[in-house]
């Protein structure tokens, strides 16, 4: 039978991978509440202070003390996360997801910016502003405050609706049901917009579409600084103005 040298040091990439396969292994039953656990571990200790710490009654202890599966879970969690704050690869590693109006945010362990020109999006094709509200899933508003649009696109059957303007790209879609948009973001978290009940994404991030027909979402590109909200039952993300101008756009959405 092979041996393995528990001596050998364990690779930063490697902590996290074993200790989420040692606290899949541990069953955890029901148990107290963790106010009660924390109460019996402080009585516990302060008993073996008004022993005077002899040598005999530490041994005692030890041999009747033995964690539970619940505290050596709590145990593994926080060791977790202190070793996966601790390293670059752990930081990188914890991802937080928001999904609002069609659209999922990744917020933390972004890789670097994609790179090259983007790719059209499914069955994409120049149209009128008519013919786009006749094809799409969903009524297509225009903000008031840019007028009429200078390029209109709609693509993967009527799923999404492009409306652009010089320096400025307008997306609709149907953001009730299914994810259309994945975003990955390092920090800072995204900010609350509280005048269209959205959310302003202020850093150039990469930005991926989620086929209607499945599979792998579709190469990311570069996104700049993005408002995304959710009118009636459409998804909205506004890309290009700054977040007053962005918001005043979004307010003039009929």
């Amino acid at each position: 039978m092979s041996t393995s040298d528990d001596s050998d040091p364990i690779a930063p990439e490697d902590i996290e991978s074993r200790l989420r396969a040692l606290g899949e292994d541990l069953a955890v039953p029901p148990g107290p509440p963790p106010a009660d656990l924390a109460r019996a571990v402080r009585a516990r200790l302060e008993d073996g202070r008004a022993h005077g710490g002899r040598a005999g009654d530490r041994t005692r202890r030890r041999a009747a003390w033995r964690p539970s599966p619940r505290v050596a879970a709590a145990a593994v969690a926080v060791l977790m996360a202190v070793l996966l704050g601790a390293t670059p690869q752990g930081r990188a590693a914890v991802v937080s997801v928001l999904r609002f109006a069609g659209v999922e945010i990744h917020v933390g362990g972004a890789g670097p910016l994609p790179t090259g020109v983007p790719s059209p999006l499914p069955g994409e094709r120049r149209v009128t502003l008519e013919e786009a509200r006749r094809t799409a899933r969903f009524p297509v508003a225009v903000p008031s405050a840019l007028g009429a649009p200078a390029d209109v696109r709609v693509a993967d059957g009527g799923r999404v609706v492009t409306l652009l303007w010089p320096g400025v790209r307008l997306d609709e879609f149907d953001g009730t049901l299914s994810v259309v948009w994945r975003k990955e973001l390092g920090e800072p978290w995204p900010d609350q917009v509280g005048a269209v009940g959205g959310w302003w994404i202020q850093q150039p991030h990469g930005a991926s579409y989620m086929p209607s027909a499945g599979g792998a979402p579709q190469e990311a590109r570069v996104a700049g600084p993005t408002l995304i909200w959710q009118h009636k039952l459409v998804g909205l993300r506004l890309e290009g103005p700054d977040r007053d101008e962005a918001v005043r756009i979004a307010l003039s959405v009929r």
